[in-house]
């Protein structure tokens, strides 16, 4: 990963750390989200992770023994519980999990994500995001704003398979926040040195422009 890349994913981590406040149960998943516990001070947050660990701390603390659910070394914190899998999964179908952070492949402009699957490729999987995107009570999406062949993954329509048909209540790029109400992309806040022309001229999805920074 360039540096460049490594900024990019710190940003919108830092940015998405600044949504959770304690107390509550929240679900990490793979990529930029594994990210966000480095940000969080709160010793109310409690990080879950679908394998059977509550109390994940960040990876900077991480034991060899222990991994997350995209098969990360990760640490425990003080008072850490472990559980199985089907208990872990009972836990977010029952809405127990207050906020899922989720990465995403593609975003369509009514909200809905795309982030298991490649057509053609061979990737992890769904793993407990179709969970996640049921079960919990709040959603935020974390993503690069455009693919690596500089195309908007805010789409008008998901060209890969979707995970859900619930829409996510919050996306956050290196650009951009979104809030998403009624299944409408609402632009609400700048990243720092983006401007509004450059979001516009990025994001393929039509969106609504609200009060931002």
């Amino acid at each position: 990963m360039s540096s460049i890349e490594n900024n990019v994913q710190e940003l919108i981590a830092r940015r998405a750390a600044s949504e959770l406040k304690g107390p509550s149960v929240v679900n990490l998943g793979i990529g930029i989200p594994t990210l966000v516990a480095k940000y969080v001070e709160d010793e109310l947050i409690h990080f879950h992770t679908e394998n059977g660990l509550l109390g994940v701390t960040d990876v900077e603390e991480e034991d060899p023994n222990l991994v997350n659910a995209g098969k990360l070394p990760v640490g425990e914190r003080v008072g850490a519980s472990f559980f199985s899998s089907a208990e872990s999964f009972g836990m977010i179908r029952g809405g127990h999990v207050d906020v899922a952070i989720l990465g995403a492949l593609q975003v369509d402009e009514t909200g809905r994500i795309a982030n298991w699957a490649i057509p053609g490729k061979n990737i992890i999987g769904v793993g407990g995001a179709m969970d996640l995107l049921v079960g919990a009570k709040k959603v935020i999406v974390t993503t690069s704003h455009l693919t690596r062949d500089g195309k908007s993954k805010l789409m008008k329509i998901c060209t890969f398979p979707l995970t859900s048909t619930r829409s996510v209540d919050m996306i956050i790029t290196e650009l951009a926040v979104f809030s998403v109400v009624n299944e409408q992309l609402i632009l609400t806040e700048l990243m720092p040195g983006a401007t509004l022309e450059q979001v516009r001229e990025s994001t393929e999805a039509n969106f609504l422009e609200g009060g931002f920074e």
